[in-house]
């Protein structure tokens, strides 16, 4: 992987860990069109994650340093009830990843036909958020699990994280800013330990031919595109915008169909 490649993959994991649009999916079509073989990248996408990770905290610092002030109190107020509702949203993602580990990993093959088909069937999720009425609700410990759910179910390369948490979010009632947020805060503790499990596990030696320049320049690609679509994505949904992500999706999601069909 040359320096090249390592902004262009960088870029596209900055903004579409925050669009609704997969970065998974992305990189995977990414990483084909640029003939990355994916068994050689993992401190990469390891390294993509940690700055997708910082440009959130730093996105979102005001609301962490708020959550944590009140949780540090160690009274039942609602800081407390916040993060007990991120640690319930996290159990089906944890559940998934201890037990369906490898066949999860199976799938990022940069196999385009299901990354294709799984992109059209985030377009179909997004495109229902058109219909959501959303109040002004907070997320409930029902709604964190539901949520949570949605969240597991995008490990899938093609489903869009983002696409799937917000819009679970908003077809259960939750406000469309407290619902992005709750997207965003909710991913940080399941990137980290994963990643931590990837490094404690040794799945990264077979990435040690990777120069650090490359690592750094994906870093910070990654870094300052996330920060964009961060702060870009809060706007969006505020706005209910999402419909038009839908069918960005579609189309992606048919050109990787044909692609793989015919040219791959």
């Amino acid at each position: 992987m040359n320096w090249l490649e390592a902004l262009i993959l960088g870029i596209i994991q900055g903004l579409t860990e925050f669009l609704p649009v997969s970065s998974s999916g992305h990189l995977e079509i990414g990483k084909e069109i640029l003939n990355v073989e994916a068994k050689e990248n993992m401190l990469f996408t390891i390294v993509l994650h940690g700055a997708t990770v910082l440009s959130t905290i730093v996105v979102l610092r005001k609301d962490i340093i708020n959550i944590f002030s009140g949780v540090f109190k160690f009274k039942n107020n609602p800081e407390t009830h916040y993060v007990l509702k991120l640690v319930i949203s996290m159990i089906p993602v944890v559940i998934i990843g201890l037990l369906f580990k490898d066949e999860i990993e199976g799938f990022f093959n940069q196999n385009l036909l299901f990354v294709g088909f799984m992109l059209m069937v985030t377009a179909s999720l997004l495109a229902f958020t058109y219909y959501a009425k959303p109040k002004d609700k907070d997320v409930s410990y029902k709604n964190s699990f539901i949520i949570g759910i949605a969240q597991a179910v995008a490990v899938l390369p093609g489903i869009s994280r983002s696409g799937a948490t917000i819009a679970t979010g908003l077809l259960s009632g939750v406000s469309k800013e407290k619902a992005a947020k709750f997207s965003f805060l909710m991913v940080l503790i399941p990137i980290i330990a994963a990643n931590a499990k990837s490094i404690i596990d040794g799945d990264i030696s077979a990435a040690n031919s990777i120069s650090p320049q490359v690592l750094i320049v994906g870093f910070i690609a990654a870094f300052v595109s996330g920060l964009v679509a961060c702060k870009w994505m809060l706007k969006i949904v505020k706005k209910g915008k999402l419909v038009w992500f839908a069918v960005y999706c579609a189309v992606i999601g048919m050109t990787a169909i044909a692609y793989s069909q015919f040219f791959a």
